[in-house]
């Protein structure tokens, strides 16, 4: 990514110029008139180079580095070293806070000796000394209540606040090196958490105990299983009854063009007349795009075509070593702007709904900044998906992000040409560990219980490579250096702003997003001068987002912000938007439907856009790559 004006840190390397590709339409100024292809430059393609500041890293160094990761699950040894070192020099130094976190130490052992002595000397349930956090299950069941684990568990949760206690405040630590160090405390306690032994879990004893032992058979039938799923590189139990275009992505539509880096979908009509303004939908190429095309009840694809719309889908390519030096300005000019050039031809006439989940989400907005810059207005209403446009508070995800540990995937990546799988699922599984490694643990393997595979669930097992060059490009120019929403974001050599976006907005995030905080993606209200309708709901980063209407839970906040009116910030939002039960789903439907001129007759499936060798039934080739 291209920087203008004032930088942070060393200049970046040269970037290679735009390769011609479909010719952009731009909105004429007589609103009659067709749109008019805009002719690109033909200039050859420039081998990409990588920033000056890793021209002089020896390849043994990198390689060597990458060796290494391959043993620490893609964690970089010296920033974990760096955050703990800052940690223990500064505690060391404090002789005040050391005495308040001895002084801590001996209150909770007084408070724990007053708890045993009153369940001593009490015969009926005794209130607890401490309580788990809300969203903290592993002592939910009735056997943690009595002695002796009720004790084993206070004991822990004590320790494990009082750990909270040591590694936090310390007086000139680095927020970035507390946040690492306390983190990382946290998951080695949750090792040794006693829900995850047999001798210290109640719920396990009685179960061996009733089924003599047949549960931990089962489990370890489980575990070898999964070690052997594992080593051959196939997905886990129960995903093969999801396959996308059999049981997974099977609404009705067609490859209207693709690419190299993506195909692009168009769904059929179910209406006699549909809504004028197509709608494109950018999902995350971190993701495959069925995601929104799970089965039928809980397809927001299916739900839009049903509604009348016309919907388009990008289908991002699974790119493996040959596409390495695929950037951030391939993925905006080979996947949106190309799409939207493609709906022109097949819609004329017609502005389009973006909708971007995501990364997915933060490339549309880049986009939608560019378009606005260079005074195109194909975009009606941008619609974000727990989408990020501002990267300085992001969350537990900024634990792994720091310049000595994108150097070191950056090392990783050299190597193999991308970020693998495996590498990207370690990272997200560490930050909700008790739900998805620990809970397992208990759950399929001392339990000997396995969840039933849903689609969701076998989606989220078929993740996608992320290429060298962009999620290098992504780490530093977005989450290190904060470049779009600090208006050095550069696309065609010029810098883009949010400012320029024209298009009213729509944003969604959700309540226990570990990738997206709601918090940082409320930010869009800060960054844009439009109006913003912010919608608040439960859930997660996936299952928040994929919430259809029927299904009798979740909730939602919505408040909009006209334009030029004040910012409200979130804590004021979260007292002053009312809560919804319910799906998110009807009214963001209702808001699209407030911003359509009407219906018109469905337009031909392709229709001039169409690449003859692309229609392909839907959900394409892409999807099913490896």
């Amino acid at each position: 990514m291209a920087k203008t004006g004032k930088t942070r840190g060393k200049a970046r390397g040269p970037r290679r110029k735009p390769r011609a590709h479909l010719p952009a339409l731009r909105r004429p100024a007589n609103a009659a008139a067709a749109w008019q292809p805009v002719p690109r430059s033909d200039a050859p393609p420039i081998v990409w180079q990588e920033p000056r500041e890793h021209e002089a890293v020896s390849p043994l160094d990198r390689l060597t580095r990458a060796t290494v990761g391959r043993f620490t699950a893609g964690i970089a040894p010296s920033a974990l070293g760096a955050a703990f070192f800052d940690w223990a020099v500064h505690l060391a130094s404090s002789p005040g806070k050391q005495a308040f976190v001895m002084e801590k130490a001996g209150r909770k052992w007084t408070r724990f000796l007053h708890h045993m002595a009153r369940c001593a000397c009490t015969a009926g349930p005794v209130e607890p000394c401490i309580v788990p956090l809300p969203q903290d299950k592993r002592f939910a069941a009735p056997g943690w209540q009595k002695p002796p684990f009720n004790l084993i568990y206070q004991s822990f949760l004590l320790t494990q606040q009082w750990v909270y206690n040591a590694t936090t405040d310390v007086h000139g630590v680095s927020r970035h090196h507390e946040d690492v160090v306390s983190f990382v405390a946290r998951q080695m306690l949750d090792i040794a958490s006693p829900s995850n032994f047999i001798p210290t879990n109640p719920e396990v004893l009685e179960t061996t105990l009733r089924e003599l032992g047949q549960n931990l058979v089962r489990g370890w039938t489980n575990l070898a299983d999964d070690w052997e799923r594992a080593a051959l590189g196939k997905p886990p139990v129960g995903a093969e009854d999801f396959v996308p275009g059999k049981t997974v992505a099977i609404t009705p539509g067609k490859v209207v063009y693709r690419n190299r880096l993506m195909e692009l979908i168009q769904y059929a009509p179910k209406t006699r007349q549909v809504h004028a303004e197509p709608v494109l939908i950018v999902p995350a190429w971190i993701m495959k795009y069925y995601i929104l095309d799970l089965s039928p009840e809980n397809s927001l694809v299916k739900h839009l075509v049903d509604r009348g719309h016309t919907v388009f889908i990008l289908s991002w390519k699974n790119p493996g070593a040959t596409e390495r030096d695929l950037g951030l300005e391939e993925y905006l000019r080979l996947g949106p702007q190309t799409a939207l050039d493609v709906i022109a031809r097949i819609c004329p006439q017609r502005r389009v709904h973006g909708v971007g989940y995501c990364l997915g989400g933060t490339l549309l907005a880049i986009a939608a900044s560019a378009m606005g810059r260079d005074g195109d207005e194909r975009l009606k209403t941008l619609t974000l998906l727990a989408a990020q446009t501002d990267f300085e508070e992001a969350g537990e995800l900024m634990l792994f992000i720091d310049d000595a540990q994108v150097s070191f995937l950056e090392d990783i990546m050299w190597t193999q040409g991308y970020l693998d799988t495996k590498q990207m699922a370690g990272a997200f599984q560490i930050l909700r560990s008790n739900d998805l490694i620990w809970s397992r643990l208990v759950h399929d393997y001392l339990l000997g219980r396995r969840a039933p595979m849903n689609d969701l669930m076998a989606w989220n097992a078929d993740a996608t490579r992320m290429p060298f060059r962009m999620h290098s490009e992504y780490l530093r120019g977005l989450f290190l250096d904060n470049d779009l929403a600090e208006g050095r974001f550069a696309v065609d050599g010029r810098p883009v702003s949010l400012t320029d976006v024209r298009a009213p907005i729509f944003a969604v995030g959700t309540e226990r997003d570990h990738v997206a905080p709601w918090r940082s993606a409320y930010k869009i209200n800060q960054l844009v001068d439009v109006d913003v309708t912010f919608l608040l709901t439960s859930g997660g980063h996936n299952a928040g987002i994929v919430s259809p209407p029927g299904a009798d839970r979740g909730h939602f906040r919505v408040a909009t912000r006209r334009e030029r009116e004040r910012f409200v910030p979130p804590d004021e939002f979260l007292q002053r938007a009312a809560l919804h039960k319910g799906s998110w789903w009807k009214c963001w439907f209702d808001w699209l439907g407030a911003h359509q001129d009407g219906r018109v007759p469905p337009p031909p499936t392709g229709g001039a856009g169409t690449d003859p060798r692309a229609l392909d039934d839907a959900p394409g080739s892409y999807v099913l790559q490896p």
